[in-house]
């Protein structure tokens, strides 16, 4: 594992975020920017996925069920070089490929239109039945939001997957511990979350979810016959010291100077 290049290609993702949320005047920077490891680790390590081709029959394939944090998604795209860097500035435009919530009719490399929060486990699960069902050794990813294991969808399609023993299907909480109205804690009590999975049938492992080696560790345990769920502790905001841990970063955008200001203090422009 290159964790320089993972590293690389998660500032360049947090770059790319920030311009384009800024430059769209709305967005959801603080879900984007906890995502962003966990992205350059499945996008550029993990997952199976064709140098320049997104719809590669035999590709692995990344759901993202928490739509909002698509700039999180579309930055992953534009530094594995499915899309031009500069189409971030069109996020949110009218006609644009880059809409609010990912659009896979509009998009290659997106897998499925999400947005209306639980839906993406349950998406993952058909994939994964499919692919077995084809004898394929493709692999499902999917990333889900930890407000949004409040969804009792999810749960429905957690039961589903483990009735199964969809060995195929591995998915990532990005458990950042805020949503819009604040501490999930708060909104509605998670834990015990790593207990609650393995009630219900999952292999279940927590790890540091800006951590390249512990993520590793936690994709790659030892499997058995139970779909894999990685709890990623993470932080909401992450890069961006005024926004980490504020709920209110949830669906602020940052103003032009203040992406600017970020990305002068990393480095330079992100298209240079």
């Amino acid at each position: 594992m290159n964790t320089v290049l993972l590293r690389n290609k998660a500032q360049e993702m947090r770059r790319l975020i920030m311009e384009g949320i800024a430059e769209a005047g709305s967005g959801h920077p603080g879900g984007s920017l906890s995502l962003v490891e966990i992205m350059s680790y499945l996008y550029f390590y993990q997952a199976q996925l064709h140098e320049t081709d997104p719809l590669w029959p035999e590709r692995d394939r990344i759901i993202l069920s928490k739509g909002h944090a698509a700039p999180a998604l579309y930055a992953a795209l534009a530094a594995k070089g499915y899309m031009p860097h500069e189409e971030m500035l069109t996020l949110r435009k009218l006609g644009s490929r880059l809409q609010g919530h990912p659009d896979m009719r509009k998009l290659p490399g997106v897998e499925m239109s999400t947005g209306s929060l639980g839906q993406g486990l349950s998406v993952a699960n058909g994939l994964a039945l499919g692919l077995r069902l084809q004898n394929k050794a493709n692999k499902v990813y999917v990333v889900l939001g930890d407000g949004e294991l409040q969804e009792g969808q999810v749960w429905e399609a957690a039961m589903t997957a483990a009735h199964h023993r969809l060995t195929n299907l591995m998915a990532v909480v990005d458990y950042n511990g805020l949503q819009i109205d604040g501490f999930t804690g708060e909104v509605k009590r998670l834990e015990p979350l790593a207990e609650k999975w393995q009630a219900f049938g999952w292999q279940t492992v927590t790890v540091d979810g800006h951590s390249f080696a512990d993520l590793y560790r936690g994709f790659n345990v030892e499997r058995d016959d139970r779909p894999l769920v990685v709890i990623a502790k993470t932080i909401k905001g992450k890069g961006v010291q005024y926004m980490e841990n504020v709920a209110d970063w949830h669906g602020k955008a940052p103003s032009k100077a203040q992406a600017q200001e970020y990305i002068e203090g990393i480095g330079g422009d992100v298209r240079g």
